[in-house]
């Protein structure tokens, strides 16, 4: 059974609960169903990849 997660807020802690639920290797119980965040994808895109 897949548990869905919500991430209110892509600051650093938003960013790193992401990629922490991402590299723990448990992607097949975990699904981030949404991020709230003011930005736009393109800029939380970046700041997730080089922050």
């Amino acid at each position: 059974m897949t548990i869905k997660v919500a991430i209110n807020g892509f600051g650093r802690i938003g960013r790193n609960v992401f990629r922490a639920l991402y590299e723990s290797g448990k992607q097949d119980k975990f699904e981030v169903a949404a991020v709230n965040d003011l930005g736009d994808a393109n800029t939380n895109a970046h700041l997730l990849q080089y922050d």
